[in-house]
């Protein structure tokens, strides 16, 4: 079977599915590989350096899908490329998929078998295969940055001749990948760091990497669902997180939010009151804005100024790290690939759970139940 790799056309992204130095493990595997021509250009990856590690290269993306069996992309197929997709053709990437339905029911249509790479289960087996763990982890290290960058202040402490310069408070909410992340980078850059999650038993994470793990006095729901991810909470749950928040928060120099629920919009956890009680010039980096964002106020894909506080909604940060976070990708999209291939065939076992977990549309139909139900009730 023939892989192809098209040049990525979602605005924005900057990132490629395959890196030069993956093409061999796909290659050992029995596949071909044809690369879109300037696919890798985004993320500093020349055309020829495909070329030395086996792949071939197509001219235009026409090309590419007319030749490809299996497709491996980042973001998900905009209409143009959809249409482009050959019938019983294989696709895998990033489908977002609960927020694309019109997309799956295309899909679908077109008879193409297509798996959502967000997912993947977060098991032990999955580890290396987990692209939002691996993107999560860029994006939380991109949050501090953005964050010191927009901050009117230093994060270190510095005594110096002309005084003593206090260091930057720093409060994260969600200590997932992300969060995690945020942590470490924070602290390496001098700032004295506090967290929060619903789930108390990442304390120790948290303390690990020198941050105060913060606890609220809230009623206990379930923190997190069979597969790792975060679950949705009540209504009064949200209200007094944000009643004990506000205290944090109007302390807080910088704030990172990273609260997100597969299939749901972003919680709402600060609201504009809160924003009144914040110090002017402090920032809040939303790590969550691309589903509406854990801020009242954020607007996805830019920075705003709302009360003398700078909100930062950028929705690309792995894109804006494209090596690192294309290099991440090869790996796991590669062992997730080659975790259902055989002798360069594909052998989709239902069995296996993370194929069983990924795939959304089969021979005409939409396979993900989630997924058949929400398009049933449309």
């Amino acid at each position: 079977m023939l892989i192809g790799v098209p040049k990525e056309i979602y605005p924005g992204e900057n990132r490629v599915a395959i890196i030069p130095s993956g093409i061999d493990a796909l290659l050992s595997a029995g596949f071909e590989v044809v690369i879109q021509e300037g696919a890798g250009d985004n993320s500093h990856y020349s055309d020829d350096e495909y070329r030395n590690c086996g792949a071939c290269i197509a001219p235009s993306a026409q090309s590419l899908y007319e030749q490809a069996d299996i497709v491996l992309k980042v973001r998900q197929p905009l209409d143009e490329e959809v249409s482009l997709l050959k019938e019983n053709s294989t696709l895998i990437c990033l489908l977002d998929a609960w927020f694309n339905l019109p997309l799956i029911k295309q899909l679908a249509q077109r008879n193409v078998r297509s798996f959502a790479l967000e997912f993947i289960p977060r098991t032990t087996r999955a580890q290396s295969m987990d692209v939002l763990s691996s993107m999560g982890a860029i994006s939380g290290y991109r949050s501090v940055l953005a964050g010191a960058i927009e901050l009117p202040q230093y994060f270190p402490m510095l005594m110096t001749a002309a005084g003593t310069i206090h260091p930057a408070k720093v409060f994260i909410i969600g200590a997932g990948v992300a969060g995690l992340m945020a942590i470490s980078t924070a602290r390496r850059l001098g700032a004295v760091v506090e967290a929060y999650d619903t789930r108390v038993e990442v304390r120790e994470q948290v303390e690990s990497l020198g941050a105060k793990f913060v606890e609220f006095d809230l009623p206990q729901e379930e923190g997190s669902s069979a597969g790792g991810y975060a679950t949705e909470k009540s209504e009064e749950f949200y209200t007094k997180q944000r009643e004990q928040m506000q205290a944090k928060v109007a302390q807080a120099d910088l704030v990172i939010t990273t609260a997100a629920i597969p299939g749901k919009m972003s919680p709402r956890l600060i609201t504009k009151d809160m924003l009144h009680c914040m110090k002017k010039g402090s920032v809040i980096v939303d790590l969550a804005a691309e589903r509406g964002g854990n801020v009242e106020g954020t607007v996805a894909g830019h920075k705003v100024y709302l009360d003398g506080i700078t909100i930062i909604g950028y929705t690309d940060h792995p894109g804006r790290v494209p090596v690192h976070a294309s290099q991440l990708l090869t790996k796991n999209i590669t062992t997730y690939l080659l975790n259902m291939a055989s002798e360069g065939q594909l052998n989709i076992d239902m069995e296996d759970d993370i194929i069983a977990a990924t795939l959304i549309t089969e021979a005409g139909e939409i396979k993900h139940e989630g997924l058949k139900a929400k398009a049933e009730k449309e």
